[in-house]
């Protein structure tokens, strides 16, 4: 496979396990990670995980982030994604903020067929900001944040009484949490290097 890069939406309070993951899993298989995060105005911003064993300095602003330049976007899962749905001024029923901004201009890509998204544990909070991205869309999530997906459209995919590990649906690929992020992993793979 040729060199390719994603592109990982990150805040305070990610989750650890799958930050550690995406850094070790897919620079071995010539992937390049970059993060990026809403930076407030700030030249860069440094973001701690959810254990408060880890953090990750990051200078790309969403608002700045050019897609083209990228096979991938995840959503790391914690509590990052509900933080960067978070905007200061309310405007109607449209959130306006940043990162669900380029979120929406993600989604065209994905249903254009050329950029794969990835969510994984609580990181779908950031589609619920704007449920047009969600609507019909077969998904699997962390169990906490199962009411708020389907509430905004989503059709959750269940087995045996649970949420499934993993599933695909064309570009959206999604993973229940961290304990399925090796699996969330290979799959994604496969997704972007058919791209």
């Amino acid at each position: 496979m040729a060199s390719s890069k994603i592109l990982v939406l990150v805040e305070e309070h990610y989750d650890e396990t799958e930050f550690n993951v995406f850094n070790s899993f897919f620079p071995t298989h010539g992937v390049a990670v970059d993060y990026a995060s809403y930076l407030w105005g700030n030249e860069s911003l440094e973001f701690e995980g959810n254990d408060k064993t880890s953090k990750v300095k990051v200078d790309l602003c969403v608002s700045e982030v050019n897609l083209s330049d990228y096979k991938g976007l995840i959503l790391i899962g914690g509590y990052a994604m509900d933080r960067l749905r978070y905007q200061p001024t309310l405007s109607g029923s449209r959130n306006t903020a940043p990162a669900v901004e380029l979120l929406r201009t993600a989604v065209q890509r994905m249903d254009a067929g050329q950029l794969a998204i990835g969510t994984i544990c609580h990181s779908l909070w950031l589609f619920c900001a704007d449920p047009s991205l969600i609507k019909g869309r077969k998904v699997t999530c962390a169990h906490n944040i199962a009411c708020d997906v389907e509430n905004a459209g989503g059709e959750l995919v269940v087995a045996n009484g649970e949420t499934v590990d993993t599933h695909s649906d064309g570009l959206l690929i999604t993973g229940r949490h961290p304990g399925s992020v090796d699996a969330f992993d290979e799959l994604f793979l496969s997704t972007i290097q058919a791209l």
